[in-house]
C-alpha cells in the first residue's frame, strides 16, 4: 500500500477521489500528464486496493476506498510515532 504512493502524482490522485467519486477524464484533467499515464497511476492505486473503479456506461469511475484509508493513516501514525519516539531517546541520551 505505501509503496503505491511514493509517486506524487498517485498521492494527488488519491487526495482528489477521497471526498468524492470521479470519472478518469476529470482526474486526468487535473495532471499535465497523458491519459494513460493517469490511467496506469489508477492501475496501481486500484491494486493496492486504495480505490475502487466502478463502471457507468463508457465511463470509469474511481473513489478512495474509506477502510484502505484509515489504515493507511494507521501505518503512517505508527511509522511518525516510532520515530518521535526515537528522536526523543537521541535527545535524552545527549543530555544525559
Amino acid at each position: 500500500m505505501l509503496r503505491a504512493l511514493g509517486e506524487q502524482r498517485r498521492r494527488a490522485i488519491l487526495r482528489l477521489v477521497t471526498d468524492r467519486e470521479r470519472a478518469a477524464g476529470e482526474i486526468a484533467a487535473e495532471f499535465d500528464v497523458t491519459r494513460p499515464a493517469v490511467s496506469q497511476h489508477l492501475t496501481v492505486l486500484k491494486e493496492a486496493g486504495l480505490v475502487t473503479e466502478r463502471r457507468e456506461g463508457t465511463k470509469r469511475l474511481y473513489r478512495a476506498r474509506p477502510e484502505a484509508v484509515e489504515r493507511l493513516h494507521a501505518a503512517l501514525d505508527a511509522i511518525w510515532s516510532t520515530a518521535l519516539d526515537r528522536g526523543r531517546a537521541l535527545v535524552e541520551d545527549d543530555e544525559g
